[in-house]
């Protein structure tokens, strides 16, 4: 979908199916970290982004049109119940059908029989977020079934699975040069003498697909908007490749969250203002497509709904959290955040990337695990992401408000964290004046003989956490109370 980034392939740290539990977010970006060329293009891919929007100032009524979408989407969502029942009873009287998946392991199964009941072997995919969430690729290959991703960025990033040239996280952002020896060596049909110019290169990653999509006789899709008084679905891309699967195969199984339904298509107006502007700071995307059910001779010959819930009722519950569901997907909080600027997307795990994914994954999937748990904390806090949200979502705000769930959920443990037993050993001590002053005292004066030209580099245990990527000033040599009190004298 329109600005979506792709996330960590199956098997990677922090995709389903991986096998072990996703490492917490610091452990996970030590790689990217390390990876200079995918922070280069990732600070490239941002750059031109942010530059395209300046360029081209919003509409006089962006601010009117930013409250019209944050009202859209909390109207939809507090009656979402009925909306939902609304879009069941269009999609299937047009033709399709609905299928009801309250996790992504049901989803999976509703897919895999879904597909196996088409007597394919293969399925041709577009861009989604929700399926990546859910681990679909993973799960259709152990049931035997072959997945071919048709948008660019995943193109390569499955190519580039197993490469010894790089990482596939790093793919989508390679320069054009490398995507270009990655063609060469792994894209069937590439000829040796394919030049790295852009046009070029998509030529090719077209005519390799093409006899995918004429071959095909399934297709899997998301779907960026679900309209209930019509029952019909909305992709909005930029590459044409999600058109291709809803026009030739058969078989059409769209995938989409509970969150994404509007109410009608007056509303659409809006969300189709808002989205392009905010992913790429274009006033309108390339390709909008919109189907309903099925139509004899036209396009599937069956179409097939799968909503997910998969912790998003929970969420809806939360009135902070809440806000989150919002999201259109335009991914202009990524553009503008400085930690996605330098991670790129696995570290955030399958769910999503950036800022929102910061919200969101731990809403679906809970803060018990140290991968989830450590999302909320990945974040600098400076605001920029909820400025440029297009519906408004207070991003922030919603970080601080899980950072106090993590912190809570942590309280009943039979042995405490090692931050907890810190954080209660300071409340003990600030409780009382005089505990205060002698901490005060002692604190000070270890300080000081630690510091160095002025600057302690750094401290000794867990407080060296603080120091690994900072200096911390020493304290002076007399404390303000102490200061003030001679200065009464």
């Amino acid at each position: 979908m329109t600005g979506a980034p792709p996330g960590p392939p199956a098997g990677a740290p922090g995709a389903p199916g991986a096998g072990t539990a996703p490492p917490k977010f610091a452990s996970a970006a030590r790689a990217a970290l390390a990876d200079t060329a995918l922070r280069r293009g990732l600070r490239a891919a941002a750059a031109a982004v942010r530059e395209r929007r300046s360029a081209d100032p919003e509409p006089a009524d962006w601010e009117e049109l930013r409250e019209a979408g944050r009202a859209v989407k909390d109207g939809a969502l507090l009656a979402l119940d009925a909306h939902l029942e609304k879009l069941e009873r269009a999609v299937t009287e047009a033709g399709g059908r609905v299928h009801w998946a309250a996790d992504a392991a049901e989803a999976r199964r509703i897919v895999t029989g879904l597909v196996r009941a088409a007597g394919a072997s293969e399925v041709v995919k577009s861009t989604s977020s929700v399926t990546r969430e859910i681990g679909l690729n993973a799960a259709l290959a152990r049931a035997g079934v072959t997945v071919r991703e048709t948008g660019f960025a995943e193109l390569v990033a499955r190519l580039g699975e197993d490469d010894p040239a790089g990482p596939a996280s790093a793919a989508p952002y390679s320069d054009r040069a490398r995507i270009r020896e990655l063609f060469v060596r792994r894209l069937p049909g590439a000829a040796g003498g394919l030049s790295d110019d852009p046009a070029a290169l998509a030529e090719a990653a077209r005519l390799h697909l093409r006899e995918r999509f004429l071959g095909a006789r399934v297709a899997v899709t998301g779907a960026n908007f679900l309209v209930a008084e019509t029952g019909t679905a909305v992709l909005l891309e930029s590459e044409g490749n999600g058109r291709m699967c809803l026009t030739l195969p058969d078989t059409l199984i769209s995938v989409a969250g509970i969150e994404k339904v509007v109410p009608t298509w007056a509303d659409m107006e809006v969300l189709l203002q808002l989205l392009p502007r905010s992913s790429s700071g274009a006033p309108m995307t390339p390709y909008v497509s919109s189907w309903t059910g099925v139509t004899p001779g036209d396009g599937p010959r069956e179409f097939h709904l799968v909503l997910l819930d998969n912790g998003r009722t929970k969420a809806l519950a939360d009135e902070v959290g809440r806000a989150a569901l919002r999201c259109i997907g335009c991914s202009a909080c990524l553009n503008v955040c400085p930690v996605y600027e330098r991670t790129g997307p696995a570290p955030y795990g399958p769910v999503r990337a950036g800022p929102i994914g910061a919200i969101l994954t731990p809403q679906l999937r809970g803060v018990e695990r140290a991968a989830e748990a450590s999302l909320p904390f990945a974040s600098t806090l400076c605001g920029a992401c909820a400025d440029v949200c297009p519906v408004k979502i207070d991003i922030p705000e919603v970080l601080v408000h899980l950072r106090g769930r993590v912190v809570e959920s942590r309280r009943h443990r039979p042995v405490p964290t090692p931050e907890l037993v810190l954080m209660r050993g300071l409340a003990w001590t600030m409780a009382d004046p005089r505990r205060y002053e002698a901490a005060l005292r002692r604190g000070t004066r270890w300080a000081r003989l630690m510091s160095r030209g002025g600057r302690i580099r750094r401290l000794p245990g867990l407080l060296g956490k603080w120091t690994e990527a900072r200096d911390l000033p020493a304290p002076p040599p007399e404390t303000f109370r102490a200061w003030w009190a001679r200065r009464r004298r």
